[in-house]
């Protein structure tokens, strides 16, 4: 199985944990209390968490993924009907940059924002980073300099993108090699002197939280955990796997499909949710 997905220079996404159908009888194979049953076998059954909670409207579910089921997460999909989709998870491991970062953090539609980790480990320092929300099936704990004083890491492109002709935003083209170089060389020396700026700071006894004002923000790797339902996961990847998005993110999210989609995650109800490739296919 897929575990990791390696992302521009120094970055990744890396598949934790996902929800899987009928986690007692799992448990149980585990443990070799169902000795007769596939460990293999409830491991490919996933994709049953959307189906049996779309049929829970009836009464009824499914312990084997059939051609009816198939058809019904699709229908689910095409129709629109993705509340079925949050009563499955996934948790991502993701180092990127905050260039990257800011964007991946607004994506909350069928998920919930909580506090940042500080408040997880029972500390009060307000509301977390983006002010939280209050849906149980989204949450992000990332790393922070408030505590974390490990040297720095920068995403510097060896590719430049030119400007849009006619946009706010986006980008062309790659640039001519001698800017290029150029560039590279002017970036690389900011992101040094920050660095250098930064351990001096601590040196003389500047508070952590105040010293990595002196690092340049954008390309600084950030690392975090995210766990989204499969609803929340797709909704972000319609959005940035579109060739419209920032290049950078939709190398991410082209990471989170391929780690999401794989046979043993979330097959079926990722493509379908998609519109990627058709389930019946």
């Amino acid at each position: 199985m897929l575990k990791q997905v390696d992302c521009l220079d120094k970055g990744y996404v890396r598949l934790v944990t996902w929800l899987p159908q009928d986690m007692a009888e799992l448990y149980e194979a585990i443990q070799g209390e169902l000795p007769t049953r596939s460990l293999r076998f409830l491991l490919n059954r996933e994709d049953l968490a959307g189906v049996n909670a779309a049929k829970a409207s009836f009464a009824k579910s499914s312990n084997a993924l059939g051609a009816g089921e198939r058809r019904l997460i699709d229908f689910l999909a095409k129709e629109g009907h993705t509340s079925p989709f949050r009563h499955t998870m996934v948790t991502l491991e993701v180092k990127a940059p905050m260039m990257v970062a800011r964007q991946w953090f607004k994506y909350r539609v069928g998920s919930e924002h909580t506090g940042d980790s500080s408040e997880m480990l029972g500390f009060d320092f307000g509301q977390g980073d983006d002010g939280g929300f209050g849906d149980v099936l989204y949450a992000r704990n990332e790393s922070s300099r408030r505590y974390v004083t490990s040297e720095p890491e920068f995403y510097c492109p060896s590719e430049w993108r030119g400007a849009p002709d006619n946009k706010k935003q986006g980008s062309s083209g790659r640039l001519d090699a001698g800017p290029e170089m150029a560039l590279q060389e002017m970036l690389e020396r900011r992101q040094l002197q920050g660095v250098l700026d930064y351990e001096e700071a601590l040196k003389v006894g500047v508070c952590a939280e105040q010293a990595r004002l002196f690092l340049p923000s954008y390309g600084l790797y950030l690392f975090w955990r995210w766990s989204a339902s499969l609803q929340g996961v797709c909704h972000f990847l319609n959005q940035r796997l579109d060739e419209a998005a920032q290049v950078e993110i939709q190398t991410y999210a082209q990471a989170v499909y391929s780690l999401v989609s794989q046979e043993g995650v979330y097959p079926l109800s990722t493509v379908a949710l998609t519109g990627k490739v058709s389930v019946d296919a």
